[in-house]
């Protein structure tokens, strides 16, 4: 079972080292088990001025706030662990020590990188790219909802309303006169 100790311990090293700290498998769930714990204690207590419950509520909050700043750390050594994979590659022991979110975090940050890269170079080298997946529109006219590529969703949308759409829609729109594109260069 996890405690106040576990949680202010790990954010402690995670604040004071360079490399990502490897957490326990159960780390998230023991968390929550332990904050589920303290609050149904505290629900319970009748005196909520007792010396027990305010200790207990102080604990609490403390908990709260290391385990808060424990991922905003960890986040935060992800963005840069994602910009140097982009630019160089990745270090087998850092990949190791992320959990499973944070593995999904990292993958989709090195891909939204990599394909900045990718649309810095063409953009200097001249080439004309449109691969965006995105476009910006303006709706010429009342469209009611439909669904997207994804299956869920889209719309409606009123006259004068501008959305970001995927590409595929803009271009069945368009070639119905219904949106007019903003985001031409």
């Amino acid at each position: 079972m996890l405690t106040f100790s576990d949680i202010y311990e790990a954010m402690r090293k995670e604040k004071y080292s360079e490399n990502l700290q490897m957490l326990p498998k159960k780390f998230l769930v023991e968390a929550s088990e332990y904050f589920s714990e303290k609050k149904a204690f505290l629900a319970k207590e009748s005196d909520m001025f007792s010396d027990i419950a305010i200790k207990n509520k102080k604990k609490l909050d403390n908990a709260v706030s290391s385990f808060r700043d424990l991922l905003r750390i960890r986040k935060k050594k992800i963005l840069n662990l994602a910009f140097v994979a982009s630019q160089v590659g990745i270090s087998k022991k850092d990949f190791e020590n992320l959990m499973a979110f944070e593995k999904d975090l990292f993958e989709e940050l090195v891909k939204s990188l990599e394909r900045a890269e990718k649309n810095q170079n063409a953009d200097m080298s001249g080439s004309v790219k449109d691969e965006r997946r995105h476009r910006l529109v303006r709706f010429l006219e009342d469209v009611p909802e439909f669904l997207g590529v994804d299956g869920n969703d889209v719309g409606p949308f009123k006259s004068g309303e501008v959305a970001n759409l995927e590409s595929e829609i803009v271009e069945i729109l368009s070639k119905d006169k219904k949106v007019e594109l903003i985001d031409e260069d």
